[in-house]
This record gives structure tokens, sequence and C-alpha cells, in this order.
């Protein structure tokens, strides 16, 4: 009979993968289109923007990830962000300005920025690139930021199949 196969790879205490699709957070994603808000969706009047502001139903954003945007050419102030954002504050999980994509990122940017990073401390470490879920390209940016400075060294992709990045 041959000698068993060992799989040296899963047996390293040394080699971590970091998968960033296991701390994707739940919820759901929602976009909020600030030109159903605007004058022939173009222009905003502060007096019927501050109007709708009050008299709008925020509580269906309860826990909600939400993406503030404006699909049209109209020019947003900044304020008009900041006062929605300060309705939707007591209900969604997070607001951001911009993209499905741009708010996936600000919601890594700030999980990946609390992580206790202490457990890869001069460990070899591979970034599991391949996901079923969202994982926009700026949090594995952000994830190297992170882990470089205390890694021995950061590879990309899977065991059998990894790209080198950085060593120590």
């Amino acid at each position: 009979m041959a000698d068993e196969i060992i799989n040296r790879v899963a047996n390293n205490d040394k080699l971590i993968t970091f998968d960033l699709e296991e701390i994707y957070p739940q919820g759901i994603r929602v976009i909020f289109d600030v030109k159903d808000w605007l004058f022939e969706g173009f222009l905003l009047r502060e007096k019927d923007f501050r109007a709708k502001i009050a008299s709008y139903d925020w509580s269906q954003y309860q826990d909600k990830y939400i993406a503030l945007t404006c699909s049209t050419d109209a020019i947003i102030p900044g304020w008009a962000y900041l006062l929605l954002t300060s309705n939707l504050i007591k209900y969604a999980k997070k607001v951001a300005v911009g993209s499905l994509d741009t708010l996936e990122t600000s919601i890594y940017n700030e999980i990946i920025s609390t992580l206790d990073i202490s457990k890869y401390q001069d460990k070899y470490i591979i970034i599991k690139g391949c996901s079923n879920k969202p994982v926009p390209e700026n949090a594995y940016i952000t994830l190297i930021q992170k882990l470089q400075p205390i890694a021995k060294s950061i590879m990309y992709g899977e065991a059998c199949s990894s790209v080198p990045l950085y060593k120590r």
C-alpha cells in the first residue's frame, strides 16, 4: 500500500488564507436616487426638498445599507446628502454617497480598519481572490495595507496557484 498523501498546505500553521467574503456583512443594499426628489429631475428646491424629507417614511430603510446617488446631471449641494443622511442614520446600517461599489468599499474599509490582525503577525498569508459576493477591488487594497506591516509574506489566489505580492 502506498504512503498516505499529506496536504502540507492545509497543515501549515504559518500559512493563513484570508477570505474577504467571510467578513462580508449581510444586509440589503439600496440605491437612493436623489433625482426623484428634484424638480424635473434636475433642480433642487430647498423648501420642497425639506418638505419631502419631513414627510417621508424613513423606517423602510431599517437595517439596510444605503448608497445615495443622483442619476441625472444635476448638481447636488453637499448639504442635501448630509440632510438625507441625518434622517437615514436613525435606521440604516450605513450610508455612503456614490454607487453600490462605493458603498461596498466604505463598508469593507470600516470592517478592515477594526480587524484584530495580531494573529497574522509573522505569518504567510494568502488573500483569496475568488468570491461569490460583491467584494470591491478597493477592499483588497485596504487589506494588504493593513496586513503588510506585520506579515512575513503575502500572496494572492489559492494555495495551489498563488501570486506572490510581498515578502519581508
